[in-house]
């Protein structure tokens, strides 16, 4: 009784019991972030749970799905315009805002992130999980990722008017298809097998797709936490932190949603543009800053891409739970 007592007060408040374990998840994560062994560990679970979700995402949709996704001109220039032009605009206008109040490191930081590719893992289930274009989604994230690791090096040397590599691009290439591109088509290739039995145990995927959410979180919130970048800026530099990435957010989610309308696209491929046109990779982003920049300046540069991955994380795992997208999509 006292249980369902919680849950109906947490229901007004519009939070599920999902919703209360993200938050939950979150905490965790500051007071015992992932490190060491234990990391090494967690990465790799998440690496095969999520290897897992696309699997189970290639057992479920038909071989028609995934063509059309990748054939939906709509969505996927959709996808890559946010990306790579929308998102480069906005960081450099913030680029020249932050040179007023922060180091000039936390300045590159945002031409940085504006350069990304979106997520892959995070957007596509979060697509799953509102009932968006998954196929499409799919074909969006990994051709963002796969263009990424040359677009993101020459879009930032042109703002910056410098030159610089980033590394080789067949190792990225290579873990996006260890990672997602090869269980998806093995799931293809066993569709025939799984597909009744998919259909008929809907909740093994919803499982399988909240539960890597929940992994991506508490990886990324530990490893901010471990990083110790909290503690490199005052709270109030941190707080104008958050305010222009939670800006940044709420600027492009509202474009990617009316361009989305505008165009004319069904709710489903608005879901998909929304989830990966508005979000930037983390997993990306991180280990090319490592490539690109000097070792002593890497903590300020990636703080604006941790933050904003966060807040992204927070902000779409909620509204990919929330009825209120009807109102954008419906």
């Amino acid at each position: 009784m006292l249980l369902r007592n919680i849950e109906a007060g947490l229901k007004r408040v519009s939070l599920d019991r999902y919703l209360l374990i993200l938050i939950l998840t979150v905490v965790l994560a500051a007071l015992l972030p992932a490190q060491g062994g234990f990391a090494t560990v967690l990465s790799k679970v998440t690496f095969w749970a999520v290897a897992l979700l696309f699997f189970l995402y290639g057992a479920k949709l038909s071989l028609s799905a995934t063509l059309a996704g990748l054939t939906n001109w709509k969505l996927q220039a959709g996808c890559l315009a946010c990306t790579y032009m929308l998102f480069p605009m906005l960081a450099l206008g913030l680029f020249g805002v932050s040179q007023a109040w922060f180091p000039a490191a936390i300045g590159l930081g945002f031409l940085y992130l504006g350069c990304l590719p979106s997520t892959v893992q995070s957007s596509i289930a979060f697509t799953s999980v509102a009932g968006g274009n998954v196929a499409g989604a799919l074909c969006a994230a990994s051709l963002s990722n796969l263009l990424g690791v040359v677009l993101c090096p020459l879009l930032l040397a042109a703002m910056l008017h410098t030159s610089g590599g980033a590394g080789n691009p067949a190792d990225a290439v290579w873990k996006i298809a260890q990672q997602i591109l090869l269980p998806f088509f093995l799931g293809q290739l066993l569709r025939p097998l799984l597909s009744n039995f998919l259909n008929r145990n809907k909740q093994a995927t919803m499982i399988v797709d909240r539960g890597s959410i929940l992994l991506i979180v508490y990886s990324a919130f530990s490893a901010g936490v471990v990083a110790g970048i909290w503690h490199r800026l005052s709270w109030s530099d941190i707080t104008l932190l958050v305010a222009l990435c939670v800006l940044l957010l709420g600027v492009v989610m509202a474009i990617v949603l009316n361009a989305g309308l505008l165009v004319g696209m069904p709710r489903g491929d608005r879901l998909a543009l929304l989830f990966c046109g508005s979000t930037k990779s983390q997993a990306t982003g991180l280990p090319m800053a490592g490539i690109l920049f000097d070792t002593a300046e890497i903590a300020l540069i990636v703080l604006p891409l941790m933050l904003f991955h966060l807040i992204q994380l927070s902000v779409l795992a909620v509204l990919s739970q929330r009825s209120v997208l009807s109102v954008q999509t419906g």
